[in-house]
């Protein structure tokens, strides 16, 4: 085993790891850090199998457009965070579906890949590739980032509170026009010395 394959497998591993706490996390914030975390081992999985452009594409996208998006949307919304709001009743059938595509995806690379050694990489390059991206496809990349823009500005308007408000109903504070200051304080004991707010 060289030292370029206990680098992959440790890689690997990390994001295997960071995977697994970020659908087993109790904090949805933890999870969303966890998925990031994920997803930055996703692309340092293909900066090792030296693809350079793609491990940079998948850092800015996901990592710093995605997963931060996510945890705006999180922090900005006020939505719930604990495991008592958002667990529910079918991980019987979510284990065994996502067992059942990691098969399916280890077979088929299995298959497309097993036993044939090492592929030379044929197809367009990275200048190609940039060509392509801000020439013909520059209108869809230049939608995306305006659609996150807009989301991330729904999530502002959502969270914006008024002046004084903390987030919870407050009890109304009904006030007396009437009456000697003295009687009100015998009816109301709260705004005696000892129960002063």
């Amino acid at each position: 085993m060289t030292g370029h394959d206990v680098v992959f497998l440790l890689v690997a591993l990390t994001t295997a790891g960071a995977g697994i706490m970020t659908v087993t996390s109790k904090n949805l914030v933890h999870a969303a850090l966890f998925l990031a975390l994920t997803l930055t081992g996703s692309a340092a999985v293909f900066l090792v199998l030296a693809a350079d452009f793609v491990a940079l594409a998948q850092l800015l996208v996901n990592v710093g457009a995605v997963a931060v998006l996510f945890l705006f949307g999180l922090m900005l919304t006020r939505a719930p965070i604990g495991r008592e709001a958002l667990d529910g009743q079918h991980r019987g059938l979510a284990i065994g579906v996502s067992g059942g595509l990691f098969v399916l995806l280890s077979v088929l690379i299995i298959g497309a890949f097993g036993g044939e050694g090492v592929r030379e990489v044929t197809g367009p390059g990275v200048n190609e590739i940039g060509i392509a991206l801000f020439a013909q496809w520059v209108l869809p990349f230049e939608v995306l980032s305006m659609l996150l823009l807009a989301a991330l500005i729904g999530a502002i308007v959502l969270a914006r509170r008024s002046p004084g408000d903390s987030g919870t109903e407050a009890e109304p504070t009904r006030i007396a026009l009437s009456g000697d200051p003295s009687t009100e304080a015998e009816r109301r004991p709260e705004l005696t010395a000892g129960g002063e707010r």
